[in-house]
């Protein structure tokens, strides 16, 4: 080879080099803002609770990273310090940015941590809180605000768009503990824990083309529910956010919730350990970033559905009455609403538009759920499409929990009584999981992905 050759050969290597290089170059745009209430308003989440909130142990944020792949396809995840969206504002939401940018809803993820100790919202958990009409009228005034507040953060990420390269990898947190199989009480005395689970920590990394660190995406599946207090904050997502973005400065750390339906934290009930576990989780975090990370290649493919998810004949009338007079709290106003709706003649639901989503990222598959998904669920998926897919859950709609088969045979909370919780006129309907499963399988096939199950 003459020295001609020898140079044509290194330009070519080059020049592949670089292909393969510009390949991996993203655009990202990430910002942040306070969306804790300024008025004293009820808190979301537990029906115990008498009065609104009082104080503040930290602020609640609302975060947005948008990312725009080789071709030009952008995709927005928004993560926030609340229960859940309720379908209503989710919709409103999702039609603006339809509007403003011709995004479907493919491309826009919603997904609330699922704290305790954020505010009540509009049109969610019906029958769970004693509001009067200035409560009522505090959580209209602050739900319409945050949904102004959310499109205005997009815009903002949006606008902030800059090169970027993205990676993932999976960690391990593991005070997380199945609910359902294991005695919050006895915990202190058990040697073994029963009870499905999953400990992965999914972490996606920005940073920018010379590596400097913009923005860390995590999640994990475990109900924020240490703190039942009277203080706004986050919980233990709250305090994961806040110490990673302590241990890299600059960086925007945003928490998105998983498959947790079934799964607390236990111990809990102490704000010294919503710190501990937040702190842990950081850590689980920090030790993905210190590691070698998967690169994702500047490709965005999503897809998105909503399935008419059935729902159980409702109780009967003489149900309804022994329950109106026998039951006390959200119970019992459940009961009474129901037995109003049916003199009024009003026709239950029989099924509920559920949505399913996916997400690729490069080769990183992420499954989007709404709902307060139980933990089978992402088991199932992970090992039809592989141990390192992400699951979210509590993502675009919060209409109730989405228990297992399992779950839905046995009752109790998740399976039977968070209906009630929920206003949902009856339970779903038996075949809920193979129902959702089926769906994903088929939303899978439109981004050419094949379950290990039918890969035979």
């Amino acid at each position: 080879m003459n020295k001609i050759h020898v140079v044509i050969f290194i330009l070519l290597l080059m020049g592949t080099h670089s292909f393969a290089q510009t390949k991996m170059i993203w655009k990202a745009g990430i910002s942040k803002t306070v969306i804790t209430p300024d008025k004293p308003m009820w808190m979301a989440g537990y029906a115990a609770r008498s009065t609104p909130a009082t104080g503040t142990y930290h602020d609640l944020w609302a975060k947005a990273v948008v990312l725009e792949d080789q071709s030009g396809k952008q995709s927005v995840l928004v993560t926030a310090d609340i229960l859940g969206f309720p379908k209503k504002m989710a919709d409103r939401i999702r039609q603006a940015l339809r509007e403003k940018y011709g995004w479907e809803n493919s491309q826009i993820i919603l997904n609330g941590s699922h704290t305790h100790s954020g505010p009540v919202l509009e049109e969610a958990l019906y029958d769970i809180y004693p509001l009067d009409e200035e409560q009522l009228s505090l959580v209209k005034s602050y739900s319409r605000w945050l949904e102004a507040t959310v499109v205005a953060l997009i815009d903002e990420a949006k606008a902030a768009m800059e090169p970027a390269r993205l990676s993932s990898a999976n960690g391990v947190a593991r005070f997380q503990v199945n609910r359902r199989n294991n005695s919050e009480r006895d915990i202190v005395h058990q040697i073994e824990l029963a009870g499905p689970n999953d400990h992965a920590v999914p972490v996606i990394k920005i940073e920018s083309p010379q590596g400097d660190l913009l923005g860390i995406v995590f999640g994990y599946a475990c109900h924020p529910t240490v703190l039942d207090h009277y203080s706004w904050s986050g919980d233990y997502p709250g305090f994961a956010q806040i110490e990673l973005e302590r241990m890299y400065p600059g960086t925007v750390a945003l928490f998105f919730q998983g498959a947790s339906g079934d799964q607390n934290p236990i111990p809990r009930r102490s704000l010294p350990l919503a710190k501990q576990y937040g702190k842990s989780l950081a850590a689980a975090v920090e030790r993905v970033l210190d590691e070698e990370m998967k690169p994702l290649e500047a490709t965005i493919h999503t897809a998105y559905t909503e399935i008419p998810l059935a729902l159980a004949a409702p109780p009967s009338k003489a149900e309804l009455t022994r329950m109106a007079n026998e039951q006390s709290g959200y119970m019992q106003r459940w009961a009474e609403r129901m037995l109003t709706e049916q003199t009024m003649g009003k026709t239950p639901l029989s099924s509920y538009p559920y949505p399913l989503q996916i997400w690729q990222l490069g080769d990183q598959r992420i499954f989007n759920m709404g709902g307060e998904v139980t933990v089978a669920y992402a088991n199932e998926l992970k090992a039809a499409y592989g141990q390192d897919s992400f699951v979210m859950a509590y993502s675009n709609d919060v209409m109730g929990y989405i228990p297992s088969e399992i779950i839905l045979d046995e009752g109790g909370y998740e399976g039977y009584s968070s209906q009630m919780v929920y206003g949902l006129p009856s339970t779903w309907e038996k075949g809920i999981e193979q129902h959702i499963l089926g769906a994903f399988d088929r939303l899978a096939e439109e981004l050419g992905m094949v379950p290990a199950r039918s890969a035979d």
